[in-house]
C-alpha cells in the first residue's frame, strides 16, 4: 500500500507503507508527513510551510490529536473535508481511477514492481490533466457548499 500526495500542479510524493498494513497517526506524522513536506519544499523552494494548505479525508489517523498537533505546530492550514464525501477527494475522483486504468489486470512479482508501475503511470499524467483535476475539485467543493444534498450523482463535469 502507498499513500499518495498531489497538488494542483501534479504529483508531490508517494510514500509506501513498508512495515505495516494500516495508516496510523504515528506513521502519518513521523514518517509520511516529513517526507511529503520535504518533497513539497523542493517543488516550492520560495514558499513558506505556513503557505501550505493540506487536504485529507476524515480517517482516524488524520483526525488524531498527534496529527492535529503536528499541523498546528508547523502552521499548516487544513482544508476541511465533509464526512462521507469521497467524491471531494482528488485522489478518489481523479488520481486512482486514472492509475487503475493504466495498471488494471497487470500482475506484479513484488511490491517494488507494483510501486514502479504506479510511479510510471503517474508520470504519464499531463499538466492539463492535473489542471483539470484542480478545476473539477473546486467545482465539486462549490456544489457541496451550495447544496446540502450534494453527491457525485448530481455532479456534472
Amino acid at each position: 500500500m502507498v499513500a499518495s500526495f498531489i497538488s494542483k500542479k501534479g504529483h508531490v510524493a508517494t510514500i509506501p507503507l513498508t512495515e505495516q498494513k494500516t495508516v496510523t497517526a504515528s506513521w502519518y506524522v513521523n514518517i509520511c508527513m516529513p517526507q511529503v513536506i520535504e518533497k513539497w519544499s523542493i517543488l516550492h523552494p520560495k514558499a513558506y510551510l505556513t503557505s501550505l494548505q493540506w487536504h485529507h479525508g476524515n480517517a482516524s489517523a488524520h483526525k488524531a490529536v498527534l496529527t492535529m498537533d503536528f499541523f498546528a505546530e508547523n502552521g499548516i492550514k487544513l482544508i476541511p473535508h465533509p464526512a462521507y464525501s469521497p467524491d471531494l477527494a482528488p485522489c478518489d475522483f481523479f488520481l486512482f481511477p486514472k492509475l487503475k486504468k493504466k495498471i488494471k489486470g497487470v500482475h506484479f512479482n513484488s511490491a517494488a514492481k507494483a510501486r514502479l508501475a504506479y510511479n510510471e503511470a503517474l508520470q504519464d499524467l499531463t499538466k492539463e490533466a492535473w489542471e483539470n483535476c484542480s478545476e473539477s475539485w473546486f467545482r465539486r467543493m462549490d456544489l457541496c457548499i451550495q447544496s446540502s444534498v450534494y453527491t457525485s450523482r448530481n455532479y456534472k463535469k
